[in-house]
């Protein structure tokens, strides 16, 4: 390996490690899921709740919003919290799930 390419190749490993982590989605008030009531909580509550949807969509013919925030990392564990709800044909909350996974102590 040349000195030039040792050099290009140092350069760009420092500017992986710099950039080492993406974020997709968006931020939203994860302690607020316990607010979400099957049958009751309509379409409006959820947005004044959570804000717009990361993401929109169909599913079985029904309304489907996400909320997500995910971060991607080259080393280590990414960490994720994703929120889908899906609405019936009067804009009520049918369904939702909510998951999320973080680093653990040990590997922060």
């Amino acid at each position: 390996m040349t000195k030039s390419q040792l050099s290009n190749t140092l350069l760009a490993l420092l500017v992986v490690s710099l950039l080492g982590c993406a974020n997709v989605g968006r931020q939203f008030p994860s302690d607020e899921v316990t607010q979400i009531h099957i049958g009751s909580t309509s379409q409006a509550d959820i947005l004044r709740i959570f804000g717009s949807p990361w993401r929109t969509g169909i599913e079985d013919g029904m309304t489907t919003w996400t909320y997500g925030q995910y971060q991607y990392k080259i080393f280590g564990e990414p960490n994720s919290k994703d929120l889908v709800v899906r609405f019936d044909k009067h804009d009520m909350v049918i369904s939702y799930t909510y998951s999320e996974s973080v680093d653990s102590p040990a590997q922060q």
